[in-house]
């Protein structure tokens, strides 16, 4: 079962020589062979190109150069989001729009994977332009959970939970604008950070919303979390928005201890409403983290309930802005008319799905002459109170604890047709990404008919991943619920 080990593990028995990035790269493709029928995290890879980086990886290691600290990921199958560019594989952030279009280079956080040694490989599903909470709206097909496939695997990054929880890769690498990595982590039963805005470069990350998207890893243990956030991690020039902060060895933050550690429980976040196995759970992790040490602290945010309607004002509104590109003009797919105007009309009108469609013209809205003072610069103004709440909880705790959603995956089709509940789903999550802060989702127990896991969200300061890292191993290590298999694994 080689393609159930962890990252760590896999590269450090690819180190040694008992195992070939060969076996585990085909390991892997096995099993998307076995199960992608019925998950359908891929839309597309290329077995060829995965095989010819696992044999120079192995030829690598059999030249005497391969080191571990250069090459932590040595030969180790990671997967991308559609989202992500990857020079000379499709790029098509799961929309028609696009087309055929291959990228022409990679994205600084591919060249950082390929330099640690990893095999970079696939393109996984999407919420189309990652506008979406359960990967319904890609252009081509619904992404389905390993755990239960007549329900959704989260959103926008479904692909990426999904094929970590299959086991159909080591890890895979997406993106969070409101919730993308930490929701469909938790609905899938693994692990996903998202790192704090301006930790990871977002050069080669087709944008959703500018000042909210964020690169991060989904993983199958929180080490795993921690080694591919190093790898990640670290200023890049070609970002005007990366940050030049120094990258800390996350895995020397895994001690296993919490004393000395103040959590906060915010109480805006334990709401009625919330599925009462969930709520069940995230109340007997934090009865857990006590037990390890950590002192829990009742905290307020008092401006969580703006973040909602908050965030549908910005992201909208940035997403008007950056899909304004894909006109059918100089990339991607084109339906051709009479005039430019007709030329641009039917490529979007045929090239966007509904939900794409509807974010566009709701931030076009929004940022509209008579309306921008009384609707985005008002929103901007609140993001500044939500992200002040958060500095100001930070001055008297470490980190935050809360659930990561209000309930367990829902079946496919569940919320197509009410839009409203399924920006819901993002309640949780939404407000760390307005305050540029902080991530992750870890599982913390199981519904028990049918089982489906729950996710437990830890919040941390800016560029506190540490802590984050920190906590949530040692939750981890005292807890069962991250070697729990998913029925398709």
């Amino acid at each position: 079962m080689l393609h159930r080990l962890t990252v760590s593990e896999l590269a450090r028995r690819i180190h040694r020589g008992e195992v070939s990035s060969r076996e585990a790269t085909q390991a892997c493709l096995d099993q998307i062979a076995r199960v992608d029928g019925q998950v359908r995290a891929y839309l597309s890879h290329d077995p060829a190109d995965a095989l010819a980086q696992a044999d120079a990886a192995d030829r690598l290691r059999a030249s005497g150069q391969a080191d571990p600290a250069a090459h932590p990921l040595l030969g180790v199958p990671v997967s991308l989001k559609d989202v992500i560019a990857h020079r000379g594989q499709p790029l098509g952030c799961a929309s028609r729009i696009l087309g055929n279009f291959v990228s022409p280079y990679d994205a600084t956080v591919v060249h950082r994977l390929k330099a640690a040694g990893a095999v970079v490989f696939g393109r996984l599903n999407m919420d189309e332009f990652a506008m979406g909470s359960s990967t319904e709206n890609s252009a081509f097909f619904t992404t389905l959970n390993p755990w239960d496939t007549t329900r959704i695997p989260g959103g926008s990054s479904g692909g990426c939970a999904a094929s970590v929880a299959a086991h159909e890769c080591f890890a895979s690498v997406g993106s969070d604008t409101g919730g993308s990595i930490r929701q469909p982590a938790a609905l899938c039963g693994v692990v996903g950070v998202k790192p704090t805005y301006g930790r990871v470069p977002r050069y080669g990350l087709t944008a959703f919303a500018s000042s909210l998207d964020q690169i991060g890893p989904f993983t199958k243990d929180i080490a795993d979390a921690a080694l591919m956030t190093r790898v990640l991690s670290g200023h890049d020039p070609m970002d005007s928005t990366s940050m030049p902060e120094p990258v800390p060895d996350y895995l020397a933050a895994l001690s296993g201890s919490l004393r000395g550690l103040r959590i906060g429980l915010p109480k805006e976040y334990l709401i009625g409403g919330m599925h009462p196995e969930v709520d069940a759970s995230v109340r007997a992790a934090v009865r857990q983290l006590e037990s390890l040490g950590a002192e829990i602290v009742e905290v307020s945010l008092p401006h969580t309930e703006y973040a909602a309607a908050t965030y549908y004002i910005i992201a909208p509104a940035e997403a008007s802005a950056n899909l304004a590109r894909f006109d059918g003009i100089r990339y991607g797919a084109r339906v051709d008319g009479a005039t430019p105007m007709e030329l641009n009309s039917r490529t979007r009108g045929r090239g966007f799905g509904p939900e794409v469609k509807r974010r566009i013209m709701l931030g076009t809205y929004v940022l509209s002459s008579g309306y921008y003072d009384a609707y985005y610069l008002r929103a901007q103004k609140v993001r500044t109170l939500i992200r002040n709440d958060f500095l100001e909880a930070f001055k008297t705790v470490d980190a935050l604890v809360t659930p990561t959603t209000p309930a367990p995956a829902f079946k496919v089709g569940e919320k197509s047709d009410d839009p409203l509940q399924m920006y819901l789903c993002d309640v949780f999550t939404i407000s760390c990404n307005l305050a540029g802060i902080c991530g992750l989702s870890l599982p913390c127990g199981f519904t028990s008919d049918p089982r489906l896991p729950i996710g437990l969200q830890l919040l941390g300061k800016p560029f506190g991943e540490s802590t984050l890292f920190r906590i949530a191993h040692a939750y981890e290590q005292s807890t069962p619920w991250h070697r729990a298999l998913a029925p398709l694994a």
